[in-house]
């Protein structure tokens, strides 16, 4: 099993491009089978997630191929099932998506409960239920759901909660049903407007997407397109972090600013000073940073997906910050292994009180989810001494060649089999 190994202490310095959005991939992927033509997606971040994805797409019929490095054309013209693979499904919680394409092409769709990171319950049952609204027929039996409607029917549907993946799948399955369908207390993420502009070039009919009403009108065909995916704001965020922990100077590029207003506020209230152009930030953190309090909240608000790189960064900060977790439950897994490296952070239940130490010690750590993961990255380059990270295939999910884009803003980092860990370490 590969490691990443980090010798901490180098302030970073440079440039880094930022990749397109995993999120917005991962929603827009699947709405290709929505389509009656062939697709081209451009700026698909090169990651484990979309390989999957494109595993699964091909696995229900579709033609696949990659034409460049980040442009993928799909031909979804040959799926004729509406049931994707297990095996497949298992490790990928964006794979629920396929519910809302394939009900929405098939009129019907059988998937497993998907996979992912585990941090938290994460119930379906807003997606059945905009299912349900819509005139579909849900059931669950061993884990596998499954949807069917003669014919889907657009409808008022109101979310109990704010889900992005529920806000997503009834989109999908909406924008080919009959009539207008209305969520109401919809997700405002950007990846949200990308799914809606994605799917209005080709040729469906959403206003809304960005506020809490989303207005879908039905319509008979979608047409193939060629269409570019938004940078990953989470990725942009993650490098913020990692900068203003090592004390350095950089500058991210292709970037959306206006995605990233909530980080960059937290970043500015810590100390580092940021300015912003129409397509990069550069972050300057050479002063003394101060501590804050931060609390995830749907978008606009704090995002969950930077709770943990933020923490990290918060555990080197002097005085007493407190980190409140308000999306998902148990996402705090990867404290003790910050705790390894000599952070000081207690948890009781969604929140996290850190005492910031002067400096971290590198240690043997394992990253538990994808995010966790990017936060012991970034407390390794922070840390004094050599951090090794285990259970990398959390971090390769999300993160285009992190290791390379580490390495060219200055840090000493490395990605290593297992036999060479033993070996160097060991001298085996």
């Amino acid at each position: 099993m590969d490691k990443i190994v980090i010798s901490g202490g180098q302030k970073l310095k440079g440039k880094v491009n930022i990749s397109g959005a995993k999120n917005a991939a991962l929603a827009i992927l699947p709405a290709v089978l929505l389509s009656d033509g062939v697709c081209v997606i451009e700026n698909l971040p090169s990651i484990s997630d979309i390989t999957l994805m494109c595993k699964i797409l091909e696995d229900l019929g579709a033609e696949v191929k990659f034409l460049s490095k980040g442009t993928l054309q799909i031909d979804p013209r040959k799926v004729k099932s509406g049931v994707a693979s297990y095996e497949l499904m298992r490790n990928m919680r964006a794979s629920c998506y396929l519910l809302g394409a394939l009900l929405g092409r098939f009129g019907e769709s059988i998937v497993y409960l998907p996979g992912g990171c585990d941090f938290g319950i994460r119930p379906i049952d807003q997606h059945l239920k905009g299912f349900e609204v819509m005139g579909a027929k849900c059931s669950l039996d061993g884990g596998m759901i499954k949807v069917k409607s003669e014919k889907l029917v657009g409808s008022n549907v109101y979310l109990d909660v704010v889900s992005v993946g529920a806000t997503v799948n009834i989109m999908l399955a909406a924008v080919r049903a009959e009539g207008l369908t209305v969520i109401e207390n919809a997700a405002k993420e950007p990846h949200i407007v990308d799914l809606a502009n994605f799917l209005n070039c080709m040729g469906a009919d959403i206003v809304g997407a960005g506020t809490d009403v989303i207005k879908i009108k039905g319509v008979k065909k979608l047409s193939g397109i060629t269409y570019s995916i938004i940078p990953d704001q989470i990725e942009a965020g993650t490098y913020l972090v990692a900068a203003a922990a090592t004390r350095g100077e950089i500058t991210i590029e292709n970037v959306i600013p206006k995605h990233l207003e909530s980080i960059t506020a937290k970043l500015k209230e810590i100390g580092a000073e940021l300015t912003e152009g129409t397509d990069f930030v550069h972050i300057k953190c050479d002063k003394e940073l101060k501590k804050c309090n931060v609390k995830t909240m749907p978008h606009p608000g704090f995002p969950t997906d930077m709770q943990p790189q933020i923490t990290a960064l918060l555990s080197i900060v002097p005085g007493t910050s407190v980190v409140t977790e308000a999306v998902w439950d148990n996402r705090f897994r990867y404290i003790e292994e910050l705790r390894r490296m000599g952070a000081n952070i207690s948890v009781d239940g969604r929140t996290a009180v850190i005492e910031g130490v002067k400096e971290l010690d590198g240690a043997p750590v394992k990253a538990t989810d994808l995010r966790a993961g990017a936060a012991l990255v970034i407390a390794g380059l922070a840390a004094k001494g050599t951090t090794v990270i285990d259970e990398i295939r959390h971090i390769e999910r999300g993160y285009e060649e992190i290791i390379e884009k580490f390495q060219a803003l200055g840090a000493n980092i490395k990605k290593v089999s297992e036999q060479e860990y033993q070996k160097s370490a060991y001298g085996l």
